[in-house]
């Protein structure tokens, strides 16, 4: 492991009564130590020492896709040195965590989220609907590779791997026409004026948890669950549960097909009070593009997880399962389907579609609060360079 303080910050001496600095693991790229580096700069605020420590995880050592090398690749290494004892907190980007609880830790904290949106990064200052057909599209994730196709646009929808400055390049140097990547990434490392198009909802709904942290400790350490928990944001962690108990009742896993937004709305009650509610969406598709099942609900912010698992017994009554189990087709520009939709059920709202025409402008995204191989190995590498796979898939 390697030991950093702080990137242009004095090294994390002991705190009050001579405590030693809190050791945050984090993996060691670039957008990583930065997540991470958020952490430390809040607990150092409140009083707290706390320095990272960079870990190195099966996959920032692998070049294979993240579908192939399995859930968890990028967070099991973190979660093996925190159940060892040799960190006392991990950071992870939520949508990596597998969505199968873990006893031993305590997910402590989910800061304030960055815009979940995707991202495009097109040549010439493109918007998507810009881009001629054929023009060449990188990016790796089916969610995104699968919603492309179904926009119906004629895209050449190329594997895209690296960190982020390596995928910004490839648009720069015209070996790709325009790369997708997660808007919050960006907004992480101060490349946002790369941004040519930030994807709303309607376009591509954006993978469960994106632009979300995930704070875990071991759920013996009480006192640092308390600390951590000042950190908490309740908008993003409410969004977020119900988003990854979408994914957890398909059995989906974060490389699934699959896109979940949520939002905290203001809404009137039948005494004409403000009250509010938590608004929905969510999506499963078919990777080759030939299908999108789409629904919809609001309710209950304290139903969080109940309103996210409905939401996919729903998408799952749609034909979800059949979709996300089908192996991918080949065709970048299938036809688009008929359009079909269900009879409302309670507040939700669902449709089966492959959204052929161009991306429309309108619709509204959820803006959360904020802006910002062997399990357990890790290395004395010099990271001084990001690692070959970035968390922004």
């Amino acid at each position: 492991m390697t030991v950093l303080h702080g990137e242009g910050a004095p090294a994390a001496g002991p705190g009050a009564g001579g405590r030693p600095a809190w050791r945050i693991g984090t993996r060691a790229s670039l957008l990583a130590r930065t997540q991470a580096g958020d952490v430390r700069e809040a607990l150092v605020a409140a009083g707290q020492p706390a320095e990272l420590v960079l870990i190195e995880t099966p996959g920032d050592l692998s070049t294979g896709p993240v579908e192939e090398i399995g859930v968890g690749v990028f967070t099991s290494a973190l979660r093996a040195e925190l159940a060892a004892g040799n960190i006392d907190i991990a950071v992870h980007s939520y949508k990596d965590l597998p969505t199968a609880a873990d006893e031993r830790f305590v997910l402590a904290a989910v800061p304030a989220r960055q815009d979940p949106r995707d991202a495009l990064v097109a040549r010439d200052g493109m918007v998507l609907g810009e881009l001629p057909p054929g023009a060449v599209v990188g990016t790796s994730a089916p969610r995104r590779i699968a919603q492309l196709r179904a926009l119906g646009l004629g895209l050449d929808i190329q594997p895209l791997r690296g960190n982020l400055d390596t995928r910004l390049g490839k648009v720069t140097e015209g070996e790709l026409d325009a790369v997708v990547v997660a808007r919050a990434g960006l907004a992480r490392i101060g490349r946002l004026d790369a941004v040519t198009e930030a994807l709303e909802p309607v376009q591509m709904l954006p993978a469960p948890a994106q632009g979300a942290l995930a704070v875990e400790c071991r759920a013996a350490d009480t006192e640092l669950i308390e600390l951590l928990a000042a950190l908490d944001d309740h908008g993003s962690r409410t969004a977020v549960t119900a988003e990854r108990a979408l994914l957890a009742e398909l059995e989906a896993g974060c490389t699934a097909p699959v896109g979940a937004i949520a939002e905290l709305v203001e809404s009137l009650d039948d005494d004409g009070r403000i009250v509010e509610e938590l608004s929905l969406r969510g999506c499963a598709a078919a990777v080759d593009g030939s299908d999108v099942i789409r629904a919809s609900t609001v309710g209950a912010p304290a139903q969080a997880a109940e309103l996210g698992r409905a939401l996919a017994r729903e998408l799952l009554e749609l034909g979800a399962r059949e979709l996300l189990a089908a192996e991918p087709g080949t065709a970048d520009s299938p036809a688009a389907p008929a359009e079909s939709f269900t009879t409302p059920v309670g507040t939700s709202t669902a449709a089966a579609d492959s959204s052929a025409a161009a991306p429309e402008s309108g619709g509204t995204t959820a803006a959360p609060p904020g802006g910002s191989a062997a399990a357990g190995t890790s290395t004395a590498t010099d990271f001084t360079e990001p690692s070959p796979m970035e968390n922004n898939r």
